[in-house]
């Protein structure tokens, strides 16, 4: 495009505009601004590459207000979907260390239950080979049915894809075990269908290290987004003068977060019960 319109350059991974702003006050120099290509729905930006009649962000400096993103979890647009948190899959993961993960997927759980966000809990083959529902999974959500399968992909189930829909949230948390069958298949089975999907990845685990982390890449490159379970409370959170979910947020980060709860004891013990952060 000409000089007084945007102009797009080639950066690594893709494209960006170059945006001319206004001219401001008395002052006639316009100032460029370099904005990196994106796109509303990763998933469609992994699948078109580096078309940049699609990527090109257009930066109106007029519209900028301190304002949350649309892409932020929050406690009104998400779901939680726990998938076989049970004895026999935590047998078999070797990703990580399972005591981390049982305390990352209560920490997730509380996180739910403090905020109100709607929870399906699920488990496979529960009576003939893979046991119950994790226990302190189990007792976050005492009320909560708990939907067995036998199938391995839980998107296959339909009470379960009938529990989600109900809920009319499109962000997806997911977690689970294993992270390259119990996760990858349902997560790319509702993010075919139009969800957003979330996986919170210290509160699931494969059988290896390998296991786990090619899982994530595979759901990453398709425009899964891996998050961790401090990072969903927190965003979820978002803002400490919201009292009315603050002394839970702070119970569970002195119960889960370890150092960063440790933190927070210190903190309120020298300043006061209303430390924060």
């Amino acid at each position: 495009m000409g000089a007084d319109g945007p102009q797009e350059v080639p950066v690594l991974g893709g494209w960006c505009a170059v945006v001319p702003f206004p001219e401001h006050g008395e002052t006639s120099r316009s100032v460029g601004a370099v904005v990196t290509s994106g796109c509303a729905e990763p998933r469609e930006c992994g699948r078109r590459g580096t078309d940049r009649s699609e990527r090109t962000l257009m930066f109106d400096i007029t519209k900028v207000q301190a304002a949350p993103s649309g892409d932020l979890l929050t406690p009104d647009n998400a779901v939680m979907l726990f998938v076989d948190h049970q004895p026999q899959m935590f047998f078999g993961t070797g990703s990580g260390d399972r005591a981390a993960i049982i305390n990352s997927t209560v920490g997730l759980a509380k996180a739910a239950r403090a905020f109100e966000v709607p929870t399906v809990l699920t488990t496979v083959a529960a009576e003939s080979f893979s046991g119950p529902l994790l226990p302190q999974l189990a007792e976050v959500f005492p009320e909560h049915e708990v939907i067995d399968r036998t199938t391995m992909n839980a998107w296959e189930d339909e009470a379960l894809v009938a529990a989600v829909r109900a809920t009319g949230r499109k962000k997806i948390i997911l977690s689970g075990l294993w992270t390259e069958v119990c996760l990858v298949l349902p997560a790319l089975s509702a993010l075919e269908q139009g969800y957003e999907v979330y996986v919170v990845s210290d509160a699931s685990g494969g059988v290896s290290p390998a296991a786990h982390e090619h899982a994530l890449q595979r759901m990453i490159a398709v425009g899964v987004v891996p998050v961790t379970w401090v990072q969903v409370l927190l965003e979820l959170q978002r803002d400490w003068a919201r009292q009315e979910t603050y002394g839970a947020v702070m119970e569970i980060v002195k119960a889960h977060a370890g150092a960063y709860g440790l933190g927070v004891v210190y903190a309120q013990s020298v300043i006061g019960a209303h430390a924060a952060g």
